[in-house]
């Protein structure tokens, strides 16, 4: 279409076709209704001709006014747009650098040069010539792409932009810090147990009592007060704590001194009182506090703690790994056996009201585990019910098979042993199931039996850990036991007199699992543990056969010698041996070389680390008492005793798990032996 002639005049945003359409219709329009006038009346088509001519002036006039403001308005507008953009690049709290591919700065905003310094002179320089820091941040997140940094004493938000080579440093100071406010404001709940008031205040007259618990609440007390908390007593052995995640924060930096201080200053009163404490907490994560929740997560946390021997404290969100602080001590002997007689009277309601009960150890069983599971077994007997022993034949160690012979000999007990595989079949959901001597799910001989339906029952004597069997319908921990032997053999006091007495060869089995874990009741021994030996030697149990069954041959006592060869110290009291990267050794030749090298001088703790049958790597850990080698096994995903853990590493040599052992060691004890 030929434009019209006052097209030039238009601004370019109403240079259209339509508008140049309509225009022309309009015009046609007028100039019909001049020609309509002048065959009507030449006077009234003169009129309506002046008219139109007026009218195509003043639109001409009208339309150089409106080009005019519009082009001023346009570049009025321009004007401010481009003075903004640059009033924002010099005064906004916005450092803006421009760099090369050698991150050499070739422009930086005022804003970013009164960072530095005006000074200091940036443009032509690296960054890591201006400030290594931020060149380490910057390069970071030049990598990662968006983050917040803090640089110097304020935080950013960093935005790289790829195109032009830039970098946005967006100061969020101001909302970082309210950020961390919040976070260190979340509210922690806690919950604190006297773990041995029971066996303490046995045999004090009220006044002592009064007096022993006054003191602790006004140490308590003075700990709250201190510390900003606030503390409820809610019964004579437990109370509730109330704190902020940053005064939480403090505390495990001082790894909870308050644990030593109320050990300490009771035992100097002859009567040493133990904390376990446990503590939850909201993750970062920007979800709603449920204080219900929390509540039920202390509670948890303190059953952690005192399930792992007391004297310690357990700390979790519910969505994180716990944390573990003090544990330094061993578990104090019970001096009564109430739950004892509680714990056997729940076992023979369970045991009743199945249909038939499975017992199972873990993995590569020892004497303890096979003893403890033959007793459970009689007990069952002992309830009119019948229960079978999950055992896998390929696993047994050298005394364990020996002792299995003997029990594959007697003709009663032969046919209860039974294999993963037949138990899964026999197995229903109104069958019973009791672990022994562990209660990892993982370190199961069969963890599928764990997972079917039916009730399960733990029974262990380690210190309890995070992984667990969910919902179990009755828990007996006792870290303070020997062994799980001892604890099965207190609850034959509870039990049916008139049913068939433990016979000769499962009393035999259980004592051997005391003897063995005790160290021939050279380690954690307390009265208890020689009333059971003495029960069961009443019982029979043989001690010349225990003897006979724990001999080892040549090569065993080779291996044993070959590796103490190795050994060597990694700090004053701390000795490490390994063995060869393509030998194999049996835990059980493990687990008694860590024990010979306890017996050498200057040996307060001992490791070895061999490779396993399975290609996994073992680390057997044992200790006097004085170190803590559960801390350190469960930081390698292992467990156990304070005095007596272990671990299993896969897809490692035993080189690789050595070094990992020496920094887990340095970290935990070195500054400790250091400083002493």
């Amino acid at each position: 279409m030929k434009k019209l002639w006052f097209h030039d005049k238009l601004p370019k945003f109403l240079n259209d076709d339509k508008v140049e359409t309509a225009s022309l219709i309009l015009i046609f329009v007028q100039l019909a209704m001049v020609l309509a006038g002048f065959f009507a009346k030449a006077y009234i088509g003169l009129i309506m001709l002046i008219c139109f001519m007026i009218f195509i002036f003043l639109m001409y006039r009208y339309l150089d006014f409106l080009t005019e403001r519009v082009n001023l308005y346009v570049t009025e507008l321009s004007y401010r747009t481009k003075k903004g953009e640059q009033e924002a690049l010099i005064k906004m709290p916005i450092g803006i650098l421009l760099f090369d591919k050698d991150f050499t700065v070739q422009w930086a905003n005022p804003y970013f040069q009164a960072h530095i310094g005006y000074q200091e002179e940036v443009l032509g320089k690296k960054l890591e010539e201006i400030d290594e820091e931020l060149n380490h941040l910057i390069q970071e997140s030049h990598q990662t792409g968006q983050q917040t940094i803090t640089w110097g004493d304020k935080t950013y938000r960093t935005v790289i932009q790829d195109d032009i080579q830039a970098v946005y440093l967006m100061d969020i100071t101001q909302y970082a810090q309210i950020k961390a406010k919040y976070e260190d404001e979340k509210i922690v709940i806690g919950n604190i147990f006297i773990d041995n008031y029971d066996e303490i205040i046995q045999g004090m007259n009220d006044r002592n009592i009064s007096a022993m618990s006054s003191f602790v609440t006004t140490q308590l007390s003075n700990w709250a007060r201190q510390e900003h908390l606030y503390l409820k007593r809610v019964a004579e052995d437990r109370y509730i704590v109330l704190m902020h995640q940053h005064v939480l924060a403090k505390m495990e930096k001082e790894n909870f001194s308050i644990l030593d201080q109320i050990r300490e200053k009771t035992s100097k009163q002859n009567n040493p009182l133990t904390l376990s404490i446990g503590l939850a907490y909201m993750d970062i994560s920007g979800e709603e506090e449920n204080l219900t929740e929390l509540a039920n997560l202390a509670q948890s946390n303190l059953d952690l703690a005192l399930g792992r021997g007391g004297d310690q404290v357990v700390v979790k969100s519910p969505k994180g790994e716990p944390r573990y602080y003090g544990g330094k001590t061993n578990p104090m002997e019970k001096r009564t056996r109430v739950r004892s007689r509680v714990i056997s009277q729940a076992l023979q309601e369970l045991i009743k009201h199945a249909d038939q009960v499975f017992v199972m150890g873990h993995r590569n069983p020892d004497m303890d585990a096979i003893g403890s599971c033959l007793g459970i077994r009689r007990i069952t007997e002992m309830n009119d019910k019948e229960a079978w022993v999950v055992v896998k034949p390929n696993e047994y160690s050298s005394d364990v098979a020996k002792l299995m012979e003997k029990v594959e000999n007697d003709s009663l007990l032969s046919r209860y042993i039974i294999e993963p595989e037949v138990a899964k079949e026999m197995m229903t959901p109104n069958s019973l199931l009791i672990v022994v001597d562990f209660h990892r799910p993982s370190m199961a001989i069969a963890p599928e039996l764990m997972k079917m339906k039916g009730q399960t029952v733990v029974i262990d004597h380690h210190r309890r850990g995070e992984e667990f069997p969910e919902n179990p319908a009755l828990v007996y921990i006792e870290p303070y036991a020997s062994s799980t032997a001892e604890l099965v053999t207190e609850l034959f006091e509870y039990q049916p007199s008139d049913a068939e007495p433990i016979n000769k060869i499962e009393a035999t089995a259980m004592l051997g699992g005391i003897i063995v874990d005790t160290k021939s009741f050279s380690l954690r021994t307390g009265s208890r543990t020689f009333d059971a030996a003495s029960y069961l030697r009443s019982c029979g149990a043989d001690a010349v056969l225990i003897q006979r069954l724990l001999k080892e041959d040549q090569t065993t006592y080779l291996e044993r010698s070959h590796l103490i060869e190795n050994m060597y110290f990694i700090t004053d009291h701390i000795a490490i041996a390994a063995g060869k990267e393509d030998k194999v050794y049996s835990s059980v030749v493990t687990a008694q070389t860590a024990d010979t090298m306890l017996s050498m001088n200057h040996v307060d703790a001992a490791f070895v680390i061999t490779k396993r049958d399975d290609g996994r790597i073992g680390i057997s850990g044992r200790s006097l008492g004085e170190i803590n080698v559960q801390v350190i096994m469960e930081k390698m995903g292992g467990g156990g005793h304070l005095s007596n853990a272990a671990t299993q590493m896969e897809n490692v040599s035993v080189a690789e798990a050595e070094k990992q052992l020496a920094d887990v060691i340095h970290d935990q004890y070195a500054n400790e032996e250091d400083e002493g």
